[in-house]
């Protein structure tokens, strides 16, 4: 965030590694943890919609082929927005507070619910759905993606339930999904933070998608909308492979308690959306 919204004329961090140093030395440790609290309440709901939806859809679409693979995983992108935009405006506006101040010196909000409230009561639901458009465009296509790419994956692999190195696969492929997820719509990534961080400093410089879009195109170049990609990739990797690959081996554990006669057959690991 801090790189993809930084002023060009006078930027604060020349990369992804001196962002890094930087918050740590300014900021102390914890500056790296700015804006936690929101995706602490929000990433329990996010994921249980967004597995739960792409499960089920894919069973309503009563084939699991990669196109529908690809249709289910967008169905569940574009649901989670309703959660997602929020959080991420309230994780954005937490992250650029203070930005290389040790100790606070203005503290507009004491925490990511505190800064959903006072943008309620200053700006409404209008406020509060900040960036929700460039949060629908980029979610509904990311977890197509998202999902069609750990599908292909896992079945390239080969993840079978009597293979030594079958965590390992489920790791990579997690990690793969996330990483062409992030690729695939990133340069609306950036659009949406700086959606939801304008007028932080009390001006406003977009009056929507297209405006900002048009504005950072002349001012920076297409690398403005590359901006933060090396951070975000970093990231991107271990979080997706944990998530998936938690979801895959929790979801096979409990199938394997169940008598079901569906469940008998086959020591193949199926996608959570088969499960």
């Amino acid at each position: 965030v801090r790189l993809q919204v930084q002023n060009v004329e006078k930027p604060l961090y020349r990369g992804t590694f001196h962002c890094f140093q930087s918050i740590i030395k300014q900021e102390s440790a914890f500056g790296l943890y700015k804006g936690i609290g929101s995706p602490m309440m929000g990433l329990t709901f996010i994921n249980a919609l967004v597995f739960g939806v792409q499960g089920n859809t894919l069973r309503a679409l009563g084939k699991d082929t990669p196109l529908n693979q690809f249709l289910a995983g967008s169905a569940a992108g574009a649901i989670q927005c309703v959660i997602c935009c929020p959080m991420e405006l309230a994780k954005t506006r937490m992250q650029l507070q203070g930005t290389g101040e040790y100790k606070l010196k203005t503290k507009n909000y004491k925490n990511s619910l505190d800064c959903l409230i006072k943008i309620y009561q200053k700006e409404g639901l209008r406020g509060i759905n900040r960036g929700m458009v460039s949060t629908f465009i980029r979610e509904t296509p990311s977890f197509g993606f998202y999902f069609l790419t750990y599908d292909c994956m896992t079945r390239y692999l080969g993840c079978e339930a009597e293979d030594s190195y079958v965590i390992p696969k489920l790791l990579f492929s997690g990690g793969m999904s996330g990483i062409v997820s992030w690729l695939s719509t990133y340069p609306m990534d950036v659009i949406k933070s700086r959606l939801q961080a304008d007028g932080v400093g009390g001006v406003t410089q977009y009056s929507g998608i297209l405006d900002c879009v048009r504005k950072s195109y002349h001012e920076e170049g297409w690398r403005v909308f590359t901006r933060g990609l090396t951070s975000t990739l970093l990231r991107a990797f271990p979080v997706n492979a944990a998530t998936f690959a938690t979801v895959t081996v929790f979801l096979m554990y409990m199938k394997s308690e169940d008598s079901l006669p569906e469940c008998e057959p086959g020591p193949v690991i199926h996608q959570p959306s088969s499960l």
